[in-house]
């Protein structure tokens, strides 16, 4: 139920990519809650975000600046055009890749209305020349445009209506001490539990028009990797298998029937997930072995494997990263269901000692 704005990403072509597809896209519209009341999870946040929003209504003035943080999928998108909503003011969404060169970002800002919410999605990869005329626009609610070169070019102080900034980002680390010290609020948006994906699923099926079991929804949510945005996707696909292949009612069979198809596991872990774990632990005994020896293992690009496999790997506990390359963890020998030799077992404990 609460989605971002499109990646190019090697997980927009997964199943349990956390990065929107055009389809997810034209669904996602219908979906999107319209305020704070009905977004799901994120308890803090929106308890925090009510209480600015609140009081920025009762001076009559625009929000503070708002930095929204946290994977993919998690909601940064809809919570800023809740904020908008919540405030009763229209929104401009662009990108920071979008924004190449200070001019574009004073073309935008220059045609802001008064309290006007501006959405920039991944606001760490803004250029330098932007980012430092966006320090003045959020502070000063100014900007100087440059007219002319070299030694004849003049600043020319332009005057800006008060808007709210909402900025997005997947890695916060990247952000500049002074762009992320001009935000009045910031949150960082966690995973979803497997109940509160439950209650996205269900409120996502009665959108769509789907009958869905309680321990249908459970067996969705439990597979959808604490994103709402997978939990939606999955419930499209695990609805279009109850429709072909049953009576159009998601049961938790159905729904473990449908996923088998579509090779997303008990874990949510998918082809390329279980892909790298095999090769961890059958072709290497578990590691630890070198990132580049284990792309090649599993056929992929070194950057899939680390940036698209790994993250939700070692969030699992199933693989660690060390010093001396990836190791699988008892967890992984488990979920696979095979027995790890004795040299790995006792090599872990100490990469363990001496390693991570």
């Amino acid at each position: 139920m609460n989605w971002d704005d499109t990646t190019d990403t090697p997980a927009a072509e997964r199943l349990v990519g956390a990065s929107a597809d055009r389809e997810d896209q034209a669904v996602e519209a219908a979906l999107r809650p319209k305020d704070l009341d009905e977004f799901i999870g994120q308890e803090k946040v929106r308890e925090q975000l009510d209480l600015v929003l609140r009081a920025a209504r009762a001076r009559g003035a625009t929000a503070d600046h708002v930095l929204l943080s946290g994977a993919p999928g998690l909601g940064k998108t809809t919570l800023s055009m809740i904020i908008a909503a919540e405030m009763g003011a229209p929104i401009r969404i662009t990108s920071g890749p979008a924004i190449q060169h200070a001019g574009d970002l004073a073309a935008i800002l220059s045609s802001l209305q008064e309290g006007e919410v501006l959405f920039l999605d991944e606001i760490h990869r803004m250029s330098r020349p932007a980012e430092e005329m966006l320090y003045m626009a959020m502070e000063d609610f100014r900007v100087d445009v440059i007219v002319g070169k070299g030694p004849g070019a003049t600043a020319i102080p332009l005057e800006l209506p008060p808007f709210t900034l909402v900025g997005a980002t997947t890695r916060a680390g990247l952000l500049p001490p002074p762009l992320r010290d001009r935000f009045g609020f910031t949150a960082h948006m966690e995973f979803y539990e497997p109940t509160e994906l439950e209650r996205v699923i269900h409120r996502s099926a009665s959108l769509l028009d789907v009958e869905i079991e309680t321990d249908g929804a459970a067996e969705i949510a439990g597979r959808s990797r604490g994103t709402p945005r997978i939990a939606n996707r999955l419930l499209r696909r695990v609805r279009d298998y109850a429709q072909v292949k049953a009576d159009g009612i998601i049961t938790r069979d159905i729904a473990g029937a449908a996923l088998a198809v579509y090779e997303v596991d008990a874990r949510g872990l998918d082809r390329l997930d279980r892909g790298v774990l095999e090769a961890l632990l059958k072709l290497f005994g578990g590691g630890p072995v070198g990132l580049s020896t284990l792309a090649v293992a599993v056929g992929e690009e070194r950057e899939t494997v680390e940036e698209v496999a790994e993250p939700f790997l070692v969030r699992e506990g199933l693989l660690a990263r060390t010093p001396r390359g990836r190791v699988a963890t008892p967890a992984a020998w488990a979920h696979l269901g095979l027995t790890p030799p004795r040299s790995q077992a006792a090599g872990n404990g100490q990469q363990d000692l001496f390693g991570a």
